[in-house]
């Protein structure tokens, strides 16, 4: 992962990512995203990886970079910032973490619910085509603007990083959400494509519910 970060330019302390203007894991924005993963990762490392010597200039590269771009991104990409930090305090100020939680709140619908519809655009360098996909897929067919898996379960799985404890009543109606919404016969939670509207039983159309249902099983899991 180091031998790969960029060392100049834009991306200094980043890496190279994917970008097919697909939102949310393959668009201009999803650098950041891939940047907040590795956060994560070497927060979790184990045997205190993270205060190793050796990775230091790495670390204040990336954190540079985290920082440095920070006012542009999607609450989706701060919300992965905000579990980076619980493994990583000196990551983020307390302001910073302090309004990133309360940005996460107000987005929660009145279901208990979290939409990534509404959760994954920023105003950076938008385009006509990029204004259009806030509210229509690239088939001419209109977002779902319900809740759903990803959004919900991961936004609950941050805030339960960040130290919310499961009395709270903003987890207990995502929780509540969540219990309600998993498909019995299946085992999963639903997931919506911003990019196509495609048949979701097809393989293509699993994949948000599978990563939805990746951060639902996180977030219902005590300590994981």
């Amino acid at each position: 992962m180091w031998a790969l970060q960029q060392t100049s330019g834009d991306l200094k302390g980043a890496w190279q990512w994917l970008q097919f203007d697909n939102e949310p894991f393959e668009a201009h924005d999803s650098d950041y995203y891939g940047a907040a993963l590795a956060a994560v990762a070497v927060g979790v490392a184990p045997g205190g990886y993270i205060a190793e010597p050796v990775i230091q200039n790495k670390l204040g590269l990336l954190r540079d970079y985290l920082n440095r771009e920070y006012a542009g991104q999607s609450p989706i990409n701060r919300a992965v910032l905000l579990w980076a930090s619980a493994k990583w305090p000196a990551l983020l100020t307390r302001t910073r973490k302090e309004t990133i939680i309360y940005d996460i709140l107000s987005e929660q619908r009145a279901d208990g619910g979290w939409s990534l519809s509404s959760l994954a655009w920023t105003w950076r360098d938008w385009t006509p085509t990029t204004l259009v996909k806030l509210w229509w897929r690239s088939n001419a067919t209109p977002l779902e603007p319900k809740s759903d898996g990803y959004a919900t379960g991961l936004m609950i799985y941050a805030l339960e990083k960040s130290g919310f404890s499961g009395d709270d009543p903003h987890l207990k109606r995502g929780l509540g959400w969540l219990e309600r919404n998993q498909n019995k016969a299946e085992g999963r939670w639903p997931g919506y494509s911003l990019n196509n509207r495609v048949d979701p039983s097809s393989e293509m159309g699993h994949f948000m519910s599978d990563v939805g249902t990746a951060y639902a099983v996180l977030a219902l899991t005590p300590n994981p």
